[in-house]
C-alpha cells in the first residue's frame, strides 16, 4: 500500500480503537482476548483495506470482520492459560472488579450463546438497527429479533442478575409474563 492509504488507515484504526475494543470486550468478556480480537479484526481489514474503505459503512464492515473473527477463535478455542509456580512481583489492580455491575454483565453475556450475545452487543451496545445487526451477522431481521427476545429472556432468569438487582426469579414464566413483569423487551 502507498503511504496515502496507510495514513488512511491509521486514521480510521485510531478513531475506531475505543468503538472497536468495548465491543470485543462485550464479546470475549476478557480485556486480553478482546485486544487480541480487535487486533486480529484490524489487521485483516487492512489486508482487504480497498474493500473496506470502498463500502458503504467502514466500521460496520470492520465489525463484521470482528464478528467472524470471534466466531473462528471460538470455534478453535484452546486452553490459554499458563501456570507457573510464582505470582508476578507487583499485582496490578483490575479497574473493572470494582464495577460490580459491569463484571456480573459480562458473565451473564458470557453464558449466552455466541449469536445472541452478538445480537445483543451490536444492538444494545453499539446502538445498531435491528436491519445493521441482520447486515453484520448475515441473517434476517426476524432471526435477529427472536435472537434478542431469547437472549434477553435468558438474562432476565439468570440468577447471578437477580441476586444483584434483588429481584427474584419467576418460576417458570412464559416470554410474555416475563416481558410484562419487567417491561423492558424493546
Amino acid at each position: 500500500m502507498n503511504s496515502d492509504t496507510d495514513d488512511e488507515f491509521h486514521a480510521f484504526m485510531v478513531g475506531r480503537w475505543p468503538s472497536l475494543l468495548r465491543t470485543a470486550y462485550l464479546l470475549t468478556g476478557s480485556h486480553h482476548d478482546a485486544e487480541d480480537l480487535a487486533q486480529a479484526a484490524l489487521a485483516r481489514a487492512y489486508a482487504k483495506w480497498d474493500k473496506v474503505r470502498h463500502s458503504d459503512d467502514m466500521a460496520a464492515y470492520v465489525r463484521k470482520i470482528m464478528i467472524h473473527v470471534h466466531a473462528d477463535r471460538f470455534r478453535r478455542r484452546s486452553v490459554r492459560e499458563w501456570f507457573t509456580p510464582w505470582l508476578p512481583e507487583a499485582p496490578v489492580a483490575d479497574p473493572t472488579v470494582q464495577v460490580e455491575y459491569r463484571s456480573v454483565l459480562a458473565d451473564a453475556l458470557g453464558r449466552l450463546p455466541i449469536r445472541q450475545r452478538s445480537a445483543l452487543v451490536l444492538c444494545y451496545f453499539e446502538d445498531m438497527t435491528h436491519a445493521q445487526v441482520a447486515a453484520v451477522l448475515g441473517t434476517r431481521e426476524s432471526t435477529v429479533r427472536s435472537q434478542i427476545t431469547r437472549a434477553l429472556a435468558k438474562l432476565r432468569q439468570d440468577g447471578a442478575l437477580a441476586a444483584l438487582t434483588g429481584r427474584p426469579i419467576p418460576a417458570r414464566t412464559g416470554l410474555t409474563e416475563l416481558a410484562a413483569q419487567n417491561g423492558t423487551i424493546r
